[in-house]
């Protein structure tokens, strides 16, 4: 929120004047909004309909089988989101919102170059997903036991390092990740759990340099995915692994 210049709580902007960490994360996040700025959207105008090729490109390159009313499009509002669907080669994530998705490292689709909208797309998603983990950090204290960790070792020809360790709490696991990684001008970093023959793997979510908690799966077994993996991500929409990784550590007990 202050990264937008929302307005605080007098809670929290006392603690944000106080916390150079805090301070530096949003500086950071500021950075990613001002690129992101358009000033000319800025200005408060008339809603425009947009083209059907819009959302027949956003239908293409995610597999959504479902297309908003004509009648919702053209008045320029959101039409009501439809029921789950199950799309041809896409199966429905559970319920459980603690479970584990987990990707083939083999089934990253070719790019849409058509779908020339994504980068900017992805880029407002991964300013929330930024956010969620600056929120993370900020919250972050040193309570649980430490049940597993990894030194992270650069790749071939990457310029970067890190540690990772799994706490646990009253049956909660986090992984925390601390990482020294160069900036990147058009992507983000992306934290991975992988078999030791990295076929299957597991994301676990977005990352920056410096020291990032993310929560585990419930029901995931660090046996079976004992890998640490960060890889650099573009931004095309795609969730699967690009095939980048910077660095990789082994998690022992």
């Amino acid at each position: 929120m202050a990264a937008f210049d929302e307005q605080l709580s007098a809670e929290d902007a006392a603690h944000l004047a106080d916390c150079a960490e805090c301070q530096r994360e949003v500086a950071s996040l500021r950075r990613s909004v001002d690129v992101l700025a358009v000033p000319e959207l800025a200005a408060p105008g008339q809603a425009i309909a947009p083209p059907p090729q819009v959302w027949a490109a956003i239908a293409a390159a995610t597999a959504v089988n479902v297309s908003p009313r004509e009648e919702a499009v053209a008045r320029g509002v959101d039409a009501p989101a439809p029921g789950p669907t199950e799309s041809a080669g896409h199966e429905l994530a559970g319920s459980d919102a603690g479970s584990a998705t987990v990707v083939p490292i083999g089934s990253r689709s070719p790019r849409r170059s058509a779908a020339r909208w994504l980068p900017l797309a992805a880029a407002v998603l991964v300013g929330g997903f930024i956010g969620a983990g600056a929120v993370a950090v900020t919250q972050n204290g040193a309570g649980g036991a430490v049940v597993a960790q990894a030194g992270l070792d650069p790749l071939p020809e990457q310029n970067a390092s890190g540690s990772a360790e799994v706490r646990e709490s009253r049956g909660v696991r986090e992984l925390r990740v601390d990482l020294d990684l160069p900036e990147l001008d058009d992507g983000y970093y992306e934290v991975w759990l992988l078999q030791t023959d990295a076929q299957r793997m597991v994301p676990v979510g977005v990352v920056q340099r410096g020291a990032t908690v993310l929560p585990l799966p419930a029901d995931l077994d660090l046996a079976a995915y004992p890998l640490v993996d960060v890889s650099v991500e573009p931004l095309d929409g795609d969730p699967t692994h690009s095939g980048v990784s910077v660095v990789r550590g082994e998690l022992s007990s």
